[in-house]
């Protein structure tokens, strides 16, 4: 062999090693990526078994949780419809358990009836029933029995207290006491005209007796006033005004803020003002207009002193100038109002009560005269001349000059 070809094939055996060891080393580095793939799937798979695991729990325990609290809202709905139905039931058990025991008390008495107790507890073994022992039967016999003869007992205990109570509230029902009724027949007798003189003797009678109550002092006043309205002689009409204007000064110390007290007085200051000197008179009138304002403050809506305001304004208005100095001579300031203001408390007296009176339309008309208003003067003369001479409170107040014709 040469020498060329041994070289030939040594450099071919060189290279068979080298190719032999690339793939060696190709495959080995093949299997471990293989290998590694391999792993990662396998771990991949088992984190995925593990997650749908923690899922599966998870909404499990979360069905379990709303399934409790299904039922316990259920539970809670059912408990509120027994509650509703308990309340609408309550005002009715009262009569059914009535009912019931006294259908229990009927079948008992039936019971009794048709089978004394004596005989049930004497009975012997033939008077067993459905497995029950005749001592049974008459306890039980003489269990109704007391429990019907209780009921009764608490019937009858029930009725006599219902009886004493009433008896109570006859007693307690006192019959009118005496001041009462005098006070209604005072009130009576002024409401009737032809009977108001008599008023005051029986008032007369009890003033020891009842003078320290303001109701009857000004009531006493009010029958002095009609005396002075139903005497005939002056010194009389004179005594009557004086007394009345002391009672009615006492009853308003008794109680100062009662209307009436302030009226009436005032009614007897004007009463009085006939028969006393000038000065009286202004001092009288003063006292008039400031009590009759009490008495309106007091009592709104009474139109007999709307009618007497209106009096007095008239009166104010046709003071003459020298009646004017004397007062303002003797009280600094004399009194004012015109006939305007006469006008407005004689509309409100109307207001108040149409018709209220015929003393009221006389003065209504007369300061319609004066005011120029013809037309409603002559109105209100045909409404007053269709009525009666004496209405309500103030008959007494008309004066011969109020009843003549005023056109």
């Amino acid at each position: 062999m040469s020498q060329s070809d041994s070289r030939g094939l040594v450099l071919g055996a060189l290279a068979g090693a080298a190719g032999l060891t690339l793939a060696v080393v190709w495959y080995q580095s093949r299997r471990a990526g293989a290998g590694r793939m391999v792993a990662q799937e396998l771990y991949l798979n088992s984190n995925d078994h593990h997650v749908g695991a923690s899922v599966s729990v998870a909404w499990a325990g979360q069905r379990e949780v709303l399934d409790r609290l299904g039922a316990l809202i259920q539970c809670v709905s059912e408990l509120k419809e027994e509650v509703r139905a308990l309340k609408a039931a309550l005002p009715l058990l009262q009569d059914h358990v009535r009912d019931e025991l006294q259908g229990g008390s009927r079948r008992a008495a039936e019971s009794r009836r048709a089978t004394p107790t004596r005989k049930r507890r004497t009975a012997g073994p033939s008077a067993r029933q459905d497995g029950q022992s005749s001592e049974d039967a008459g306890s039980e016999g003489g269990y109704m029995t007391a429990m019907t003869d209780s009921e009764e007992e608490d019937k009858k205990g029930r009725e006599a207290k219902e009886e004493e109570e009433e008896e109570e509230e006859d007693e307690n029902q006192e019959e009118p006491d005496e001041l009462s009724i005098l006070l209604e027949s005072a009130d009576a007798l002024h409401a009737k005209e032809t009977e108001r003189g008599v008023g005051l003797a029986p008032l007369l009678e009890r003033r020891g007796q009842f003078e320290q109550d303001y109701a009857f002092m000004w009531r006493l006043a009010r029958a002095y006033s009609d005396a002075h309205d139903m005497a005939q002689d002056r010194e009389e009409k004179k005594s009557m005004a004086e007394s009345g204007k002391k009672a009615g000064e006492e009853a308003i110390a008794l109680n100062p803020d009662c209307a009436d007290s302030h009226q009436w007085f005032a009614i007897l200051c004007g009463q009085l003002s006939e028969y006393d000197s000038i000065q009286n008179k202004i001092k009288n009138g003063y006292l008039f207009k400031d009590h009759l304002d009490r008495a309106i403050e007091l009592k709104p809506e009474d139109p007999l002193s709307y009618y007497l305001l209106g009096r007095w304004c008239y009166a104010v208005a046709q003071c003459t100038w020298i009646e004017r100095k004397i007062a303002a001579t003797l009280f600094g300031e004399p009194p004012n109002a015109t006939v305007q203001d006469a006008l407005k408390n004689f509309l409100k007296a109307e207001e108040i009560c149409p018709k209220y009176s015929k003393a009221n339309l006389v003065f209504l008309a007369k300061c319609y005269k004066e005011l120029g208003q013809k037309q409603q003067a002559r109105e209100v003369c045909n409404t007053a001349s269709c009525m009666d001479n004496t209405t309500k409170e103030v008959g007494q107040c008309i004066s011969s000059s109020d009843k003549t014709t005023l056109l």
